[in-house]
């Protein structure tokens, strides 16, 4: 069962006292990816409630859980934080664990590992690039890239037709190969070594 705590509680409490309507909060789950989850958390007129919808009393107030979230939010935790940009609900969901959480484990990821570092890490080290593995999710492959590959223009064309390419030839299982990079943070993109 999803629960809120004592702060997160109060906050909503305090966003219902200036509804003239009686309201319930809704969560839903928008986004179950591991690379961003993202949840709403909105006040809805109490009669929003759907047959499907799983209720909770939060003492004070009741929480409409729709039927597709209801199993991802098994679990998890509302809390209200404040930060130094303000405060805001955050979910600690141990139903998604976000990408690069943990050092990816098992023979396979050893063995990706491996073969990123022997036979892909070479090739793009020539313009200064270096690709990670983060995680291995059933038939995915999640790789970080840095150095001159981080905000390069050609990271794109580098991920499918180079990494992709290559980890399927060697690892015919893996379907999907994503880039988590910010490529926004690159502060060397597509570096080229002076002749």
């Amino acid at each position: 069962m999803l629960t809120l705590t004592d702060k997160a509680r109060e906050r909503v409490l305090s966003f219902i006292e200036q509804e003239d309507s009686p309201v319930a909060l809704r969560v839903a789950v928008q986004s179950g990816s591991p690379l961003a989850p993202q949840y709403e958390l909105m006040l809805v007129d109490a009669s929003d409630e759907q047959p499907d919808d799983t209720v909770i009393d939060a003492d004070g107030f009741k929480v409409y859980i729709d039927e597709g979230s209801a199993a991802k939010l098994e679990g998890a935790t509302v809390d209200w934080v404040e930060t130094m940009h303000g405060g805001g609900f955050q979910v600690e969901n141990p139903n998604i664990k976000p990408i690069g959480a943990e050092a990816p484990t098992g023979e396979l990821a050893e063995r990706i590992s491996q073969y990123i570092d022997s036979r892909i890490n070479p090739a793009v080290a020539s313009h200064g690039g270096r690709i990670s593995l983060v995680d291995v999710r059933e038939n995915t492959v999640f790789v970080r890239l840095s150095g001159g590959c981080q905000g390069c223009g050609m990271a794109t064309v580098t991920l499918k037709q180079g990494v992709e390419r290559m980890l399927r030839e060697a690892f015919p299982t893996i379907e999907d190969v994503i880039d988590v990079t910010d490529h926004s943070m690159g502060t060397n993109p597509y570096y080229e070594a002076a002749r």
